[in-house]
């Protein structure tokens, strides 16, 4: 039963990491391609002529030109934002890309959480294994009424082979939650930043 639960946890856990890496490889694949183009294009274009519509920059930026969109006159909406709107409020365009760069971090931690519980709990199932295991080989050393190490080994090393398992679940979870982590914080960090780098090439535009 030990080793079913830890074989459970290690599956999903695997499961859970070639996702993560695929997922980040993806944004950061197409979060270059976007900062190149939006880097190129100058003003502040609509987010439709740039590409990667996948990349969390790109969805950060689309709710800063919504936002920005609704403060400029009802015949720009919809189209490329020029310079003859009025900005009426910067912190506004700017609180909305936050609010995204916020989900789009969230989107991105999604099942870590699994990831830290298998890391802390399957070392503790597989002592639990452990010791149930040399808790039922002695009693069975004591019901056959021998005291050979012959007798007791099997039992014994069938036991330790749970804490063996528990660490193989927990080791790549432990790893590769910090090396996501890490990703995420970069990920945040970027976001914000790029936040602040749209908010400036609208109060240049539209200041």
């Amino acid at each position: 039963m030990v080793l079913v639960i830890l074989l459970i946890f290690s599956v999903v856990s695997w499961g859970m990491i070639f996702q993560k890496l695929g997922l980040f490889s993806r944004i950061g694949r197409e979060s270059d391609q976007f900062l190149r183009i939006f880097r190129a294009t100058r003003g502040v274009a609509n987010p439709q002529a740039l590409a990667s519509a996948g990349s969390p920059f790109a969805s950060v930026y689309a709710s800063g030109f919504r936002e920005l969109q609704n403060q400029l006159n009802p015949s720009t909406s919809g189209g490329s934002a020029g310079a003859s709107g009025h900005l009426k409020s910067l912190s506004a365009v700017t609180v909305s890309m936050q609010l995204a760069s916020a989900e789009e971090v969230r989107r991105a931690e999604k099942g870590m959480s699994w990831l830290a519980t298998t890391a802390s709990v399957s070392p503790f199932i597989g002592l639990f294994g452990t010791v149930w295991g040399i808790i039922d080989a002695f009693a069975g050393l004591g019901g056959a009424g021998t005291a050979t190490l012959r007798a007791v080994a099997p039992g014994i090393s069938e036991a330790l082979f749970t804490t063996a398992a528990g660490l193989f679940a927990a080791i790549p979870a432990v790893i590769f939650y910090n090396q996501f982590l890490q990703n995420i914080r970069d990920l945040g960090g970027r976001l914000d930043m790029f936040a602040l780098e749209v908010a400036a090439q609208i109060e240049k535009t539209f200041g």
